[in-house]
């Protein structure tokens, strides 16, 4: 009887699994043309010298010899791990810190408004943003009329006009945009934390620091990994921050790979080299973020 039943589920297993692939063809077959062949047609097109209108015209590798030895194109690569300075780095020491201290604020009054003021940021459309930090950074702005009330006039410059200090300005954009998102992650971490951890460490005679270093940080390994991939990932790919407020100047200061993408097909009319800089960057994105994965998975 066991060898019977065993035969008569098998039809209603199979017949489950050819329901659920019906279910599941037409979004893969989207999903597949848009972004597997899209995918597919930007290695296609890496090979070849095209102005995206006329005949194409085979040159092998050579869109991809020239990103690597054009200095101004890894210049661009560069700016990018530059950015992940502040966009990684500056975003999860003030996340951790910003995470920690509304897990206290919390169980009190006026925890909900600090949350809400934190996430802000991640609310407001990129562009808009852009847009108000570019006013923030010219020569009359906030910026420039703090530092004369305090006397540092002399210090004063259109922080995204001078390239010593446009990419650092930008960078400090990308913190502020993510640091909401990154805070909220991680508070959702601490909330999942066991207590009864702090209370062995308080017993052990533990202060604060000692606290957040032996339970907090490892208890939130994984959301730190999240975050820091997120992070990563969008100072790579970084493209409408800079557009936005700079469009890769002043002399090409802030140039990355994204807004240098753009130019190539848009501007340029270099569809081939766009390609091939595009594919890059996602394989620079993947010998970034997979070592991460690889930690957040060891136990």
């Amino acid at each position: 009887m066991a060898q019977a039943a065993t035969r008569a589920r098998r039809p209603r297993s199979w017949k489950r699994t050819l329901i659920a692939l019906a279910f599941l063809a037409p979004a893969a077959g989207l999903y597949g043309w848009l972004i597997l062949g899209s995918f597919v047609r930007a290695i296609q097109y890496s090979f070849y010298d095209w102005n995206g209108v006329g005949e194409a015209t085979f040159v092998g590798t050579k869109n991809y010899v020239d990103i690597f030895t054009n200095a101004s194109k890894l210049v661009t690569l560069l700016h990018s791990f530059e950015l992940m300075v502040f966009f990684t780095g500056g975003t999860l020491v003030l996340a951790l810190a910003a995470a920690a201290l509304t897990g206290h604020v919390a169980r009190r009054r006026g925890g909900d408004l600090v949350r809400t003021v934190l996430f802000l940021p991640q609310v407001i459309p990129m562009a808009a943003s852009a847009i108000g930090w570019s006013w923030i950074y010219s020569r009359e702005g906030l910026v420039n009329q703090i530092l004369d009330a305090v006397g540092l006039s002399g210090i004063t410059r259109a922080w995204l006009g001078d390239t010593k200090t446009a990419l650092v300005a930008i960078g400090f954009i990308g913190t502020w945009a993510l640091l909401g998102i990154t805070t909220m992650m991680l508070s959702s971490g601490i909330t999942k934390i066991d207590q009864g951890l702090y209370e062995a460490a308080r017993l052990d005679g533990a202060n604060a620091w000692q606290e957040f270093r032996a339970v907090t940080l490892p208890g939130l390994r994984r959301e730190i990994v999240v975050c820091a991939t997120m992070t990563i990932i969008a100072a790579l790919a970084s493209f409408d921050i800079v557009y936005m407020t700079t469009q890769g100047g002043p002399a090409r200061a802030t140039m990355v790979p994204g807004v240098e993408v753009y130019f190539l097909a848009f501007s340029q009319q270099k569809v081939g080299a766009a390609a091939a800089m595009g594919i890059v960057l996602m394989a620079v994105v993947l010998l970034v973020i997979i070592p991460l994965q690889k930690l957040s998975s060891k136990d």
